[in-house]
């Protein structure tokens, strides 16, 4: 075990291990014999010819590609990208950006439909000219914005399908609380067993009071709905923000779910994290799963917007998760940490460890069983969970084993996202405050404070009429975070080591978003 483990640890790449029977790093590998879902290709918005998309995986030039138009994406969003230093073939780094049009149900429908929504690709910034609004209008049409970042690894394969399928996802899920969400006091408490009535309401309207109650367990006697109750209650409140939070939880799980299902039909390479944020009447919802991060630089402030989820953070969930499920380690890991890495010689000696129960340190006396690799092991970038993954938190990932065992390590790997909520319409924002979403390659390389100075520094200096001022900012970023090529690698700042990792970075200006309310 130790042998193959240390094997492992001297393969790391990218936070996974390139085994060829876990992740291909192109689709002409031996293993390709089900055809890809969708080609490899950079983000759509970007028009890239495919030539242009062959020059991009440069891994010595490593050119920075910019959008060639502002007014493809909506609020004039500034984005830029640069594939890594020849740890991956291909760019595992994805991106999708979108305005979105939820449509009612058909009348009498329990289900969602699958013709939930429509694109609206704006020929200016903010949408002016399709008349892009929030409310339900007459025609029951609800819009949304969209904004995603994805982290591949081991191949490329699950952050392309996410790229072009998570938004479709959420849609769904909003199109079931989407009558309820524009009518909000459809949400106000209601007696248990209590028969959802309003004669002032319409029908359509009714019948999303009569989902709301039952969100809330308004129901009646088992079998018998008109049975008056017992005894009454005082019910949950459910605020319309709390929908939101639960369509986009419930998107990841059912995108995690499609890649795991097709992936016996479709070349789905590896797994990815997921970055994203959702505009939906007057707030934006930020969901993360995996290692990028999203801030909001408001007036030189910065309001962070995401967690990182990584080994070290999420210690005390795995160590739980492995105490309750020993069987997951295969008898080869331990769920317990130690200060250092225990020799056999220590047996029977004390020493500091900590379990899923602590936060802090204390001493143990060293067993046998201690002697098994950790489950976390490694501190930082190279902290590791079962010797073979720095992420825990992101899709796909299901066919992923410990090197040379057949150890899963997907039941450690969280699809769910954490989503924070930002109150955009409750404030007034200036043409330099702006949202930065960037995949792990620009952070580990580049503090908040430090973007949050670069990018304030970069757009005071430019017109502010300028719309292409953002993506020109996001460029300044990813230089950066790149550096450049010297003798001793890539570098930045101060001589430091440059990012070699993939790197993606969007920049959505918040004024923009203001003048949709």
């Amino acid at each position: 075990m130790l042998t193959r483990v240390r094997s492992a640890v001297a393969s790391f790449m990218g936070g996974v291990i390139p085994a060829g029977s876990n992740g291909d790093h192109h689709h002409h590998h031996c293993g390709a014999e089900t055809p890809l879902k969708f080609p490899y290709s950079r983000p759509e918005f970007l028009g890239l010819s495919p030539d242009e998309v062959e020059c991009s995986a440069d891994h010595v030039a490593r050119p920075i590609l910019i959008l060639k138009e502002s007014k493809r994406l909506p609020w004039a969003t500034g984005y830029a990208e640069v594939i890594n230093a020849g740890k991956s073939t291909l760019n595992e780094d994805q991106a999708c950006c979108e305005v979105l049009v939820l449509k009612k149900r058909p009348s009498g429908s329990s289900t969602p439909s699958r013709v939930a929504l429509s694109r609206r690709r704006s020929s200016l910034p903010n949408g002016e000219s399709l008349g892009l609004r929030e409310n339900l209008d007459n025609a029951g049409e609800l819009t949304f914005h969209y904004w995603a970042l994805f982290d591949g690894h081991a191949g490329s394969g699950a952050a392309v399908v996410a790229s072009r399928l998570l938004h479709h996802h959420i849609a769904l899920h909003l199109q079931e609380v989407m009558e309820i969400l524009c009518t909000p006091t459809l949400l106000a408490p209601t007696c248990l067993g209590e028969e959802p009535t309003n004669h002032h309401l319409t029908p359509t309207s009714q019948r999303a009071l009569t989902r709301a109650a039952s969100l809330r367990g308004a129901a009646g006697a088992p079998g018998s709905p008109s049975t008056p109750p017992t005894r009454f209650f005082t019910e949950k409140k459910i605020s319309p923000e709390s929908l939101v939070i639960g369509a986009i939880e419930n998107a990841f799980k059912d995108m995690d779910v499609q890649i795991e299902r097709e992936r016996t039909v479709y070349n789905i390479s590896g797994g990815c994290t997921a970055l994203v944020v959702v505009y939906l009447l007057g707030k934006l919802y930020v969901g993360n799963a995996g290692d990028s991060r999203a801030v909001i630089i408001r007036a030189g402030e910065v309001i962070p917007m995401s967690t990182e989820f990584t080994p070290e953070s999420e210690r005390q969930r795995l160590q739980f998760l492995a105490y309750m499920q020993p069987h997951l380690l295969g008898n080869e890991f331990t769920h317990l940490e130690f200060a250092r890495r225990v020799q056999r010689k220590e047996v029977g000696k004390r020493m500091l460890y900590r379990d899923y129960t602590m936060s802090g340190w204390a001493y143990k006396t060293i067993e046998d069983d201690d002697l098994k690799f950790p489950l976390i092991y490694g501190e930082g970038k190279k902290a590791r969970v079962l010797a073979t993954i720095g992420v825990t938190r992101g899709l796909g990932d299901h066919s992923l084993k410990v090197h040379d065992s057949n150890i899963y390590i997907k039941p450690f790997l969280s699809c769910c996202p954490e989503v924070r909520v930002y109150a955009l319409a409750e404030h007034e924002h200036g043409p330099d405050d702006v949202l930065v979403l960037g995949t792990d390659g620009l952070w580990d390389v580049l503090s908040n404070q430090e973007v949050a100075e670069a990018v304030t520094c970069f757009l005071s200096n430019c017109d502010p009429d300028d719309q292409h001022r953002y993506t020109m900012a996001a460029q300044d970023l990813v230089m950066r975070a790149r550096g450049v090529l010297k003798e001793r690698g890539w570098r930045i700042s101060d001589d430091r080591l440059g990012s070699g990792d993939d790197i993606s970075v969007c920049i959505v200006p918040l004024a923009n978003g203001n003048k949709l309310n």
